[in-house]
């Protein structure tokens, strides 16, 4: 089955937040803010938005003045569109979480308690993994001493998500 495009949430959600993005603002958000954490080529971004006005997520704004950039608007299916992803359940195969956080902008927003909520979950499941695959793999020194690189690894990761979990209790509270 193939994977969902993603692309065009992720421009839902600038250009919602925004009320409206030329062509140039978007790619600009993918080499700053959104790049930090997904990336979007320019040859990507304009033939997403061209589908993104064939499903009527977006159109172009008509009032625009600067006749050199087109400006485009989310309509009321785009709202919807974006909506709905943002409140579909996290999945562990596929990493949503910051994204789907970086367009929640009121910290009393619903979603917020339902994504962290989500996000705990997999994270505590994969630590409580982790920490077995620990304990089965590495049952005494010479083990370790053995495949050091891959203790490294698996302790590495489990301190990434106990951090993790700390962060999203503390956000929670």
């Amino acid at each position: 089955m193939p994977k969902k495009r993603v692309l065009p949430y992720i421009l839902l959600g600038l250009i919602n937040n925004q009320t409206k993005m030329s062509g140039y603002q978007i790619s600009q958000e993918f080499n700053n803010e959104i790049g930090e954490f997904w990336h979007a080529s320019h040859s990507q971004i304009y033939p997403e938005l061209q589908r993104m006005i064939d499903d009527n997520w977006i159109k172009q704004d008509d009032e625009t003045t600067d006749s050199k950039s087109i400006f485009y608007i989310i309509t009321a299916d785009g709202k919807s569109t974006l909506n709905n992803w943002l409140t579909e359940p996290l999945s562990a195969k596929d990493d949503y979480f910051s994204l789907k956080l970086y367009f929640i902008k009121d910290r009393n927003n619903p979603l917020l308690k339902n994504l962290l909520e989500q996000q705990l979950q997999m994270t505590s499941d994969h630590y409580d993994h982790l920490l077995k695959r620990k304990s089965l793999l590495f049952t005494d020194e010479s083990n370790k001493e053995e495949n050091y690189g891959h203790f490294l690894i698996l302790t590495r990761a489990i301190e990434r998500e106990q951090n993790h979990i700390k962060w999203l209790k503390d956000k929670l509270d």
